[in-house]
Formats: C-alpha cells, sequence, structure tokens
C-alpha cells in the first residue's frame, strides 16, 4: 500500500487519497479546476468551497460513469468497480448499452501493441510537492520511471476543435485542462526525482468504433500550463484557506441551488455571452 508521511504526521495513502480531509491538506488539479476553471470548465469558487466542506457533491453522469469502466480495468479493479456499481446491469444481469461499449473501448486499447507499451507504468503512483505555496498531490495512470507520465482519457471526438472566447479554436487537451494537469504532474515528478519526463495523453473514443492514440503534449505548452497556475493560485488559496469571500459563478448545479430571487431582470438579460 503506498503511503507518505508528511513533516507535520499527516499519511496520504491511496485509501484517503480523495477524502475532503486530504483534499483540505492538499491541492490537486481537479480542486484548482473547481475553483478557478480553464476554457471548457467553469469554476465557482462557492461550489468548490462547498464541496470541500462536504456540503455539497457533483452528480455523476453516463460519460463519466464510462470513463470510469475504462480507468478500472487499467487500474486493475474493474471487478471491484462492478461489484460497487450493480447499476451498470440489467435486470438479466447483462451489462448495459453503454458499458458494452466501453468493454470495446477496452478490447481497442489493450490490442494495440503502442497503448499497451505507454499503458504499462506503474499504476495510480501517488506522489506530492510542494509549489506555489501549497502541497499538491498527484495520482499518475501510468507513471514509467525515468522515461515517462501517461494519463488515460476517454472522448467523444479526439479531433473536435472547439471555440473559446478571446482565444479561438483549441483541441480537445487544452479546452478540457488535461494540459494544466500534464504541467502539475511534471512538476511533482521533477520536484521528487529531479528528472522532467515527458507527459502523454492516451486517448481511446466512446465511438461505435473506438479510435485510439497517444498524444505527446510539448514542453511549451505543459511550461505556459504551469505558468498559468503560476498566475491564479494565491486568489485559490486565498479563498481555500477562508481569507477571502468566494464568488458564485451563478450558473452551476451548487449555485441554482442556492438561488433566491432579488430582482426583475430584462428579456436581453437571458442571453448568455
Amino acid at each position: 500500500m503506498q503511503k507518505i508521511v508528511m513533516d507535520d504526521g499527516y499519511e496520504l495513502t491511496e485509501q484517503n487519497y480523495y477524502s475532503n480531509e486530504s483534499n483540505k491538506r492538499f491541492m490537486s488539479v481537479h480542486e484548482y479546476l473547481d475553483f478557478a476553471g480553464h476554457m471548457g470548465i467553469s469554476g465557482c469558487e462557492s461550489k468548490a468551497l462547498a464541496k470541500l466542506n462536504g456540503e455539497w457533491q457533483d452528480e455523476k453522469n453516463l460519460a463519466m460513469q464510462v470513463g470510469s469502466y475504462v480507468d478500472a480495468y487499467f487500474e486493475g479493479t474493474l471487478n471491484k468497480f462492478k461489484k460497487s456499481n450493480p447499476d451498470l446491469f440489467t435486470q438479466k444481469g447483462e451489462l448495459k448499452a453503454p458499458y458494452k461499449q466501453a468493454e470495446k473501448m477496452i478490447a481497442k486499447a489493450k490490442g494495440d501493441e503502442l497503448f499497451s507499451k505507454y499503458m504499462s507504468g506503474e499504476k495510480q503512483r501517488i506522489m506530492v510537492g510542494h509549489l506555489f505555496g501549497c502541497d499538491w498531490k498527484i495520482k499518475m495512470d501510468s507513471y514509467i520511471e525515468n522515461v515517462c507520465i501517461v494519463d488515460l482519457k476517454t472522448a467523444t471526438d479526439l479531433h473536435k476543435a472547439w471555440k473559446v472566447a478571446d482565444t479561438g479554436y483549441v483541441s480537445v487537451p487544452e479546452y478540457w485542462g488535461y494540459t494544466l494537469q500534464g504541467a502539475i504532474y511534471q512538476k511533482v515528478v521533477e520536484i521528487n526525482t529531479g528528472k522532467k519526463l515527458p507527459f502523454y495523453l492516451a486517448f481511446v473514443t466512446k465511438e461505435d468504433y473506438p479510435e485510439i492514440c497517444i498524444v505527446n503534449i510539448d514542453q511549451m505548452t505543459l511550461d505556459n500550463a504551469l505558468n498559468e497556475i503560476e498566475m491564479n493560485i494565491a486568489s485559490v488559496l486565498a479563498v481555500k484557506n477562508g481569507e477571502a469571500e468566494p464568488i458564485s459563478c451563478g450558473k452551476c448545479n451548487y449555485c441554482k441551488s442556492k438561488m433566491k430571487l432579488t430582482h426583475v431582470i430584462g428579456i436581453n438579460d437571458l442571453i448568455c455571452e
């Protein structure tokens, strides 16, 4: 069992990695995105703080569940995942259609020599590192020591270009913040080992005929992503540490659940940019 003991005696393990206690103690890429957002991910400080305090939990959707099914296979925990999620099956005990699709994705990925090579590293390796005024935690899908870092991703369409205001069209990894993830993973590994390893994304699509590919995130993109985090992290930590009041986005499910009318709006206010 992996265990990292911090200077203050706190122990980070596989069992408590995703706990609220651990999330309060460490920053993660997922938590950072909850606060700050990025292109295709809407940040909401109020929701992020509510999640940290155990007052809110995002609902799991089907796309996330299919992704988790594929992840579980490569982690070697698929049987456990199936037992913990009986809703994957019909009353007859057969896999529901979306998870039969996940089986196709797995078959395509594991049957490819190059894909398997990149996914052959140590699974779910945990590391921590102090960066930008706080401790970060990472959990790598495939860590090949001294060689590279690989994260497994599922997607509906690898080649879609997403339009972002003031930026233009961007790729799937940029839009969903995977470049930020790569930047932090690379830096934390460097803090621990002294080596700057390349970061790759292993993609498999949710199509009838799944597409697979290994995407290298170039160093300039990773450096720019790390700079973005450095510029934003102070305001994130101020809210997380109770030094500043959280700002509500007004659009997420958490904000809608807390919404109370204070005024009447005009017809043009219904149009969102």
